[in-house]
């Protein structure tokens, strides 16, 4: 019963806004009302002013009645999520009911608790909130909608992303054994989408390094340098080049015995 009464807004993908077990997407008034809606719901904790709304909605020229056109599109909202969904008048909030579900922000939590997992080495804590905040953030933020405002939220959702990425593939080194090719594709993906992120290069030699590739490892980071050099000027920082000489010291990462266990492979539930 409780499930059915629940709140699900997925602003990544396909646009579902589930208010209290009803499925109410349909019923938002056209675009703009689904545009409106999603800039309130990303940023439900604070109120916003109606101009705000209206320099959202129209970024480049706003209709000459814009205050009708926004006063319309909030009696739609107000139809479709419910009297009390909106708060306000000259400053308007969106009011969702307790407990209520955002794909953005599970994101930004999640992300966070596969960071903080992985600093420690809880390899099993960090596993299911890395791979959430991944399958979130791979979607995209609005699809086929273009603001500045969408714009930044996009390059926020690729930053959790990545680095939902970086934890998924440390914590597959971690674990070792059979989850080692799991950490080096996405070691590899991690690089393939951002070639100058160092700590993607530094998950990425580690995750070959542990695999048995050792020159792999180093072929990664001289690719890396060249890059660097040729591209900006630069050279890597000081923990990749302490990386690179540790595995010409040993010929590997010295001191990592692989594991023989696999953490499951489910996504929670909250990620679909």
């Amino acid at each position: 019963m409780a499930r059915e009464r629940e709140t699900r807004i997925q602003l990544c993908g396909r646009l579902s806004v589930v208010v209290e077990g009803r499925e109410v997407v349909e019923g938002l008034p056209g675009r703009q009302g689904r545009l409106l809606f999603a800039y309130l719901a990303a940023d439900r904790d604070r109120a916003h002013q109606r101009d705000e709304l209206i320099e959202a909605l129209w970024p480049e020229r706003a209709p000459a009645a814009a205050e009708s056109a926004l006063s319309a599109l909030l009696s739609g909202l107000r139809r479709a999520l419910g009297a009390s969904a909106l708060e306000g008048r000259g400053e308007l909030s969106l009011r969702l009911p307790p407990g209520a579900w955002i794909d953005l922000e599970a994101a930004d939590e999640a992300v966070h608790r596969a960071e903080s997992a992985a600093a420690r080495g809880d390899w099993a804590g960090c596993w299911g909130p890395s791979l959430a905040a991944m399958l979130i953030a791979q979607r995209g933020f609005m699809p086929g909608f273009d603001a500045e405002w969408i714009d930044r939220r996009r390059r926020r959702l690729e930053e959790i992303h990545l680095s939902a990425l970086e934890s998924y593939a440390t914590c597959a080194i971690g674990i070792g054994g059979g989850e080692l090719p799991i950490a080096e594709k996405a070691a590899r993906e991690l690089v393939a989408l951002a070639p100058y992120r160092e700590r993607g290069y530094a998950v990425l030699m580690r995750a070959l390094a542990a695999r048995g590739n050792t020159a792999e490892a180093l072929r990664a980071y001289e690719t890396l340098r060249a890059t660097l050099r040729d591209e900006l000027g630069a050279s890597p920082g000081p923990e990749l080049r302490a990386l690179q000489a540790e595995l010409l010291r040993s010929g590997g990462l010295s001191g990592r015995e692989p594991a023989e266990t696999s953490p499951p492979v489910a996504p929670p539930t909250h990620a679909n």
